[in-house]
């Protein structure tokens, strides 16, 4: 209950899908033809249904399908005591003694991130308001995001594998090219801020030695200037020497280097030893990991990612962190469909400190499950949607078809390691690699 209206869920749907995907690669090796989401329907006894969407796997549906039978009859609008009956019903300890698997902390904030979007997709419908009024109020209504550059194979990927469109067009035709090289990577940047707009350009890198990687940052400063910023994440594939090394080499063209060297020690002795701003999504991933943050210093710019951090509502939280302690803030992306695009918005919208463009894998997608297709940038921004809640609605047709495409595709869980050897037979995965 909340105000003057009441209402309970009554019903939850998980429906697990999968969205053709590029061969793009990245640190743990190579992406499969198909990405894999999950999409949450909340259903009330009011008429009103929340909408979610979180990267899928077996572990966590099977997480999604243990909470619907403890959601079922809570009340949407009191988020804080449906996650308090989550935590309770599968905390670590206990858990398996009431019959039900515990979960790890990986499951638990996604399955909170789920739940969240949704519980506020249904408080804005009901209240009449856009989620990020509901998140404290609308900062911003463009939302600014990078473009994010991938080295890659050639193939645009889906059914036939890493298949090609013969007759594409644009960044439709750019987006299935090799890159491989500085040379490719500067070809893919162009096309995707002609199609896009966007202002700044993220290079995921950790994918060949560290001389090839900055060269093709080099590349791209050569061809954009000073006026479109800069980043490169290594993954924390390299060593602290080597990332004093050649982050000293890239002083003056990025931003800020993201996650050179794995662990808050290592990145808090880069972060003393370079004249330029260090962010991360992977020495600082959770709250429990914030003393350490404020204790080493390990980081200027904390990357929230509301499915990892347990929500939209807790990355608000991390904001809060980030003014007190002098972190930027901004936010990470995995492959993810319109839903989340929305979601991601609309925390942009409502976070007042929010300090540089959000990542999003977006034009990599080429598929959409929401009506009207797929969200479109303006300059590089998206445009706080239209109407109450998170401004979308599910195509029952398209998610049907992705639905479809999960139960012909055989995929059940990411496995970049396993992708990779398909083409490079023997290649095993290196916490640290340079």
């Amino acid at each position: 209950m909340y105000g003057e209206i009441v209402m309970k869920i009554t019903d939850v749907i998980i429906t697990p899908i999968a969205l053709i995907d590029p061969p793009l690669l990245n640190a743990a090796g190579l992406h499969a033809p198909y990405a894999l989401r999950t999409v949450i329907e909340l259903i009330t006894d009011s008429g009103i249904t929340g909408l979610a969407e979180v990267p899928s796997s077996a572990a966590i549906d099977s997480a999604l399908n243990q909470a619907k039978p403890f959601v079922i009859g809570l009340d949407p609008l009191n988020w804080n005591a449906l996650r308090a009956k989550l935590a309770d019903q599968f905390k670590l300890e206990g858990s398996a003694e009431r019959g039900v698997a515990p979960w790890d902390g990986r499951k638990s904030v996604q399955v909170y991130s789920a739940f969240n979007v949704a519980c506020l997709d249904i408080a804005g419908k009901a209240y009449n308001q856009p989620v990020a009024q509901l998140l404290g109020g609308i900062v911003r209504d463009r939302v600014p995001y990078s473009a994010y550059l991938f080295y890659k194979y050639e193939g645009a990927g889906g059914a036939l594998g890493f298949n090609i469109e013969p007759n594409a067009t644009g960044w439709a035709s750019a987006r299935q090219k090799a890159a491989l090289d500085p040379a490719g990577i500067v070809e893919q940047a162009i096309a995707m801020v002609k199609e896009y707009g966007f202002k700044s350009i993220k290079l995921k890198g950790g994918v060949f030695p560290p001389d090839q990687e900055v060269a093709a940052i080099k590349a791209l400063y050569a061809h954009f200037g000073s006026g479109v910023p800069l980043r490169l994440d290594p993954n924390a594939l390299w060593t602290v020497e080597t990332s004093i090394k050649w982050g000293k080499q890239l002083e003056g063209y990025l931003e800020y280097l993201e996650d050179p060297a794995r662990g808050q020690e290592a990145m808090a002795s880069v972060r003393k030893a370079l004249k330029m701003p260090l962010a991360t999504n992977m020495c600082t991933t959770s709250f429990d990991d914030l003393p350490g943050s404020v204790r080493t210093g390990s980081e200027d710019v904390i990357l929230t990612d509301h499915h990892f951090w347990g929500g939209l509502n807790a990355s608000m939280e991390l904001a809060t962190f980030c003014r007190i302690f002098g972190r930027g803030v901004s936010m990470h992306s995995n492959n993810h469909a319109g839903i989340s695009l929305a979601a991601m918005t609309h925390l942009g919208a409502a976070m007042p400190n929010l300090s540089y463009a959000l990542d999003t894998h977006y034009p990599w997608q080429s598929e959409e499950i929401i009506v009207g297709g797929r969200i479109k940038f303006e300059a590089g921004c998206v445009v706080l949607p239209k109407g109450p809640g998170l401004g979308v609605e599910l195509d029952r047709a398209a998610l049907a078809r992705a639905h479809q495409n999960f139960l012909s595709c055989g995929l059940k869980e990411r496995n970049d390691e396993i992708e990779m050897q398909k083409k490079v037979p023997g290649w095993k995965f290196s916490q640290t690699r340079w």
